[in-house]
């Protein structure tokens, strides 16, 4: 036998084994997190001055450095607990304007040429890198990115977030990258449609003025314009390497976005018929002046080395917007309409927007922020589209004299097909009637002439008693008046069929002396239960109770129904002297409850016999 110290020693080493073993998987789970970089040093380069200092990321180039170009270099350090058993990836979800990413010195991804100015910018999408296997190593680790950043451009890098793979780019990289650059995509794809719409209108609906010349609607050609700069601001978002150096890039993509902004404020123009007062006609002189000054500012701002004076430009447009909306608000007020609510509460949405984003992307710290006014301009787009396209259907009406002759043809070829439809209805009742009538006369064929003919039988045999012979012909009477009650159930009303069988069978029972217990609750239709199927039901019904009336010796029968979450269940269940349901199992309700797709389960002891019925 074993020594007691023995067994404690033995013991003793398990337990410190299942603890080294539990340090060490969630060492392993601990590795396995995700980890977000935020701290480290940076060493910048601005105007020929190099230094190095502590950064907590995220770093807004612009607002550090004032919008001069420059180089970084960013060291970030970490620590793994174990080396990764699963491939690591680094989601970055904004730098630029381009970089270079090395893990432990080893150059993993480099986007654009650090000793070239003004030409790439890869800023505009979140990054991921994969990590290459065995480059992890267990303790201190270094991330390096380091980064060109052009004037004014929102250079700078965001918090890093390095981990396992599958977490890191599905959950991160994916969600952001289909924000950012699906999302820009769709946009611009949107634009491009709704602007496309409005263009071929203005180019199609041709109407007289009263002295009889030609003009076009110029609510479709401001919709098509501002839509058109619109898509081309918003491709911004997905061009990487843009077909010009920054500074006339830049300068084009703020004209776009001040094009976007006049040309809506001159859709808004028309829609409020301020174009036919004279009192209003000066506000076409400012609204031009936004895209010119707009230009002025941007290229200023580019060329200076100084990203405020595009700002507080910025800054003055708004103001002007803000009023011009507001002004439209409360003419609207005055004189509303569904169209001019429309546009009004887009209007107002997206210049709050642009507020937000001149706050967030302009003056504040925070890198990394995408501008809510592209998601927002979705509003006014739809706004335009709507209104574009109810005023092409208003002025379709006006064409549709032209086609009364066509359209009466029309009507009298769908009134004498109605006719004909007509007719083949009338038809299709007859068949179905007749068939009807076929099916009727089988059942009772089947069902109360194999009865009688039981009856028949049995009279000539001089060996049955008068009671046999009774329940026999009750039988064929219960039969036939259930036969009649079944050409009024509706498809799956599995309660009037029950209620049906109560009122037939309830007074054949109380004559036999069976208490008759009711217990039906509120069921849901059973969909699958066409005629045929409720016809089976009711067989496979009257069966059950004919079988209780003739061998159970019962002195209650009891019905119960009701739903089991979205199962509908039915019972049949009498105090009869029960029988071996393992032995004789009734086939007869077995096909029947096969034939409609119903479960059936029976129960039996001396006591209680249980029917049970289940459709799913």
């Amino acid at each position: 036998m074993r020594p007691k110290w023995a067994s404690l020693l033995m013991l003793w080493l398990a337990m410190l084994l299942a603890g080294i073993a539990g340090v060490s998987s969630a060492a392993t789970a601990a590795s396995e997190a995700p980890i977000e970089l935020r701290q480290g040093t940076v060493t910048t380069t601005v105007g020929g001055v190099t230094r190095t200092e502590p950064v907590e990321l995220s770093y807004h180039w612009d607002r550090q450095h004032n919008g001069r170009p420059g180089m970084a270099s960013f060291d970030l350090p970490f620590t793994l607990e174990a080396e990764p058993e699963t491939p690591w990836g680094i989601f970055i979800p904004r730098v630029g304007n381009v970089f270079e990413v090395q893990l432990n010195d080893a150059l993993l991804q480099v986007y654009g040429d650090l000793d070239r100015s003004n030409d790439a910018d890869y800023a505009k999408a979140p990054i991921y890198v994969p990590v290459p296997g065995r480059l992890l190593r267990k303790g201190d680790n270094l991330l390096q990115i380091r980064l060109h950043a052009d004037t004014a451009r929102r250079a700078g890098l965001s918090q890093v977030v390095i981990g396992p793979a599958a977490p890191v780019r599905t959950e991160l990289f994916e969600s952001a990258y289909a924000w950012r650059f699906t999302g820009s995509v769709l946009l611009m794809a949107f634009s491009l449609i709704v602007g496309g719409i409005a263009l071929a209108l203005w180019l199609t609906q041709v109407d007289a003025d009263a002295k009889g010349a030609q003009r076009r609607d110029g609510i479709y050609f401001w919709a098509a314009l501002a839509e058109f700069c619109w898509a081309v601001r918003v491709a911004d978002g997905v061009i990487a390497e843009p077909p010009l150096s920054w500074g006339p890039w830049g300068v084009l993509m703020a004209a776009c976005y001040a094009g976007w902004a006049a040309s809506s404020m001159m859709f808004v123009y028309h829609l409020a018929g301020w174009g036919r007062d004279r009192r209003y006609q000066w506000v076409r002189w400012p609204i031009a002046g936004i895209v010119v000054a707009t230009v002025l500012f941007s290229a200023l701002s580019l060329q200076r080395e100084e990203p405020m004076w595009l700002t507080g430009w910025l800054a003055v447009q708004i103001v002007f917007v803000l009023a011009f909306v507001s002004a439209f608000a409360v003419d609207t007020l005055r004189k509303p309409s569904a169209e001019r609510l429309l546009v009004a509460g887009a209007a107002l949405v997206t210049v709050m927007f642009g507020v937000r984003d001149w706050l967030v992307i302009r003056l504040s710290d925070a890198y990394g922020e995408t501008t809510w006014v592209r998601y927002s301009s979705v509003f006014f787009g739809v706004a335009l589209l709507l209104i574009v396209l109810r005023r092409f259907r208003a002025a379709s009406v006006l064409a549709r004299g032209s086609v009364a002759a066509l359209a009466e043809r029309v009507a009298q070829r769908e009134r004498e097909l109605a006719a004909t439809y007509a007719e083949l209805e009338a038809a299709a009742r007859d068949q179905a009637r007749t068939h009807e009538r076929e099916r009727i006369l089988r059942e009772m064929h089947d069902g109360m002439g194999s009865h009688i003919t039981s009856a028949i039988r049995q009279l000539q045999s001089g060996q049955t008693s008068s009671g046999d012979l009774l329940r026999t012909l009750r039988d064929s009477l219960d039969q036939l008046k259930l036969q009649i009650d079944s050409i009024h159930l509706p498809p799956g009303d599995v309660g009037a069929l029950l209620a049906a069988a109560r009122y037939r069978l309830e007074p054949r029972l109380a004559s036999s002396g069976i208490e008759f217990e009711w217990a039906v609750d509120e069921v849901e239709p059973v969909e699958r239960l066409g005629a045929q199927g409720m016809r089976q039901l009711q067989f496979l019904l009257f069966e059950a109770i004919s079988n209780v009336l003739q061998h159970a010796q019962a002195t209650v029968l009891r019905f119960e129904a009701g739903m089991q979450g979205t199962t509908v269940q039915l019972r049949v269940i009498d105090n009869g002297k029960g029988f071996d349901a393992v032995k004789h199992r009734p086939r007869s309700l077995a096909e029947r409850s096969g034939a409609i797709g119903a479960r059936l389960t029976v129960e039996s002891r001396p006591g209680r016999t249980v029917v049970q019925l289940e459709f799913d």
